[in-house]
């Protein structure tokens, strides 16, 4: 995607560290953006090594919003230790960030951490997706907008497909053939607003709540089928990527 003029040279003037990777994520990578979303940027930055082993510690986390000509900005950058730490974990959202197709920057670094991801997914990843679900079908029923929903659909359809193949995809458009067939027409609608709500034609709310949980009961049967390992098998690597980038 092309992030708006100037985007990337406000981030880097404003961040305090070099940058391992940046990638774009949220409804960007989810394939249902509206005119109306923000940018959400997410990646892995290089604390210098005395920020590390000194006195004075480095930030593990950066966190930047600003408004930039009228498209709200959003980036979280971990150290890299942090982010492996997170890895390491039953955690979808760093396995998306990290495999992001919608790259703003990139380094050696990228590379050996996505050629690492296929021996860090485990069958416990699930759990994320599951969970994730849960709380947004929560939101979508208080809210009825149609962007938890979407959300609901996608991270249920990311999770079955991670447990099916061992692969990341977050992108709903190329999911959708998998769910309802009015899923396409609700990734259209979503594009006019951010914040819309579910439309006029839109499935009733009991058939929304039935497709939903068919699909939680399928994620739930892709990981207990699933031939992916409880525990993740690139520790070990994980760790000697940290410890070689630390020492440079």
């Amino acid at each position: 995607m092309n992030l708006p003029e100037g985007m990337v040279d406000r981030f880097a003037a404003d961040h305090p560290y070099p940058r391992a990777f940046l990638t774009v994520s949220g409804a960007h990578l989810y394939g249902f953006p509206s005119r109306d979303s923000d940018v959400d940027l997410r990646g892995v930055h290089l604390l210098p090594l005395e920020e590390i082993v000194g006195l004075e510690t480095g930030e593990e986390t950066v966190t930047l919003m600003w408004d930039h000509a009228g498209v709200e900005a959003d980036a979280v950058t971990h150290d890299l230790a942090k982010f492996c730490t997170l890895l390491l974990r039953r955690n979808g959202y760093v396995l998306e960030q990290v495999m992001s197709p919608l790259v703003v920057a990139t380094s050696p670094v990228h590379d050996e951490l996505k050629a690492l991801v296929p021996g860090l997914v485990t069958s416990n990843h699930a759990h994320h997706y599951l969970g994730f679900a849960r709380s947004q079908w929560t939101l979508f029923e208080r809210s009825r907008e149609l962007k938890p929903l979407l959300y609901t659909f996608r991270v249920l359809l990311t999770g079955v497909h991670l447990m099916r193949t061992g692969e990341v995809e977050a992108d709903l458009t190329r999911l959708a053939g998998e769910g309802p067939s009015y899923l396409p027409d609700l990734i259209e609608a979503k594009r006019a607003a951010e914040h819309g709500a579910l439309p006029a034609d839109a499935p009733g709310i009991d058939r929304l709540r039935e497709d939903v949980a068919a699909l939680t009961v399928r994620l739930e049967g892709e990981r207990d089928r699933s031939a992916l390992p409880d525990a993740p098998a690139n520790r070990r690597a994980l760790h000697e990527l940290v410890v070689r980038t630390r020492l440079g």
